[in-house]
C-alpha cells in the first residue's frame, strides 16, 4: 500500500497588530495594578508598563523615555504618563504637558489629588473636600484600596467611573485639571476599554 506523502508546509499567516498602550506611572504598586487588569476588557491591544525607582513627574517622564527606547513604538501606538497633582508645581506638571507636544500618540493623564479620586469615581461622585475625604468614601468599598481588588473593578463601574469623570471634565481641562476632585485618567481608561 502506498502512502501519501504529507505536506507540512503550511502558509504561515500574519496575526493583526495589536495597538500598544503604554504607561508610565507614578505609583508602583496600585496604578500598575489597576491597568493591568483593563487588559482583561480588551484582547486587541498590549498594555506595557514602564516603571522604576522614583515618583517625581521628572521621574516618571524618564521611565517612559527609557521604555520608548527599548520598545518597538509604532505610530499607531499610545504612550501615556499618569501622575497625581499631590504637592507637584506647575512647573514639573508643564515638563510633562511639554513632552506629550512633541508626538501626536504622547498623552498626560492627572488626577487632582490623586490616583485614589479616580478609583472613588467607580463607585460615586459628587466631589471631594479634601484628601482624606477621598480615602475615608474610597475605604467603605475598598477597605484595602493600595491592592486593587480586580472584583470590585468591574467592567460596568469602569464604564461609570469614565462617565463621571467626564461629567465633571467640563468644559474639557486644558493640558491637566487643575481643580481639586478632578482627573483625566478617564481618557486613557476609555481609550483601553473601547480600542
Amino acid at each position: 500500500m502506498k502512502y501519501k506523502k504529507r505536506d507540512f508546509n503550511k502558509a504561515i499567516g500574519s496575526r493583526p497588530y495589536k495597538r500598544k498602550f503604554i504607561i508610565s506611572t507614578e505609583g508602583i504598586l496600585t496604578e500598575p495594578e489597576y491597568f493591568k487588569h483593563l487588559k482583561k476588557f480588551n484582547n486587541g491591544i498590549h498594555i506595557l508598563l514602564a516603571g522604576g525607582k522614583g515618583s517625581s513627574p521628572n521621574q516618571v517622564l524618564k521611565h517612559m523615555k527609557n521604555k520608548l527606547d527599548e520598545d518597538d513604538f509604532k505610530s499607531s501606538d499610545e504612550a501615556w504618563l499618569v501622575v497625581d497633582k499631590d504637592q507637584w508645581t506647575e512647573k514639573q506638571l508643564n515638563e510633562l504637558i511639554q513632552w506629550t507636544k512633541k508626538k501626536t500618540n504622547y498623552f498626560l493623564a492627572l488626577s487632582n489629588p490623586k490616583f485614589e479620586y479616580w478609583l472613588l469615581l467607580h463607585f460615586e461622585g459628587g466631589g471631594i473636600s479634601s484628601i482624606n475625604n477621598c480615602i475615608r468614601r474610597l475605604k467603605k468599598y475598598i477597605p484595602k484600596y493600595k491592592s486593587i481588588d480586580k472584583r470590585k473593578y468591574t467592567l460596568e463601574r469602569i464604564k461609570d467611573a469614565v462617565n463621571r469623570a467626564r461629567n465633571e471634565d467640563t468644559p474639557p481641562c486644558i493640558n491637566w485639571p487643575r481643580h481639586f476632585g478632578r482627573t483625566t485618567v478617564y481618557l486613557l481608561v476609555d481609550k483601553i476599554i473601547n480600542t
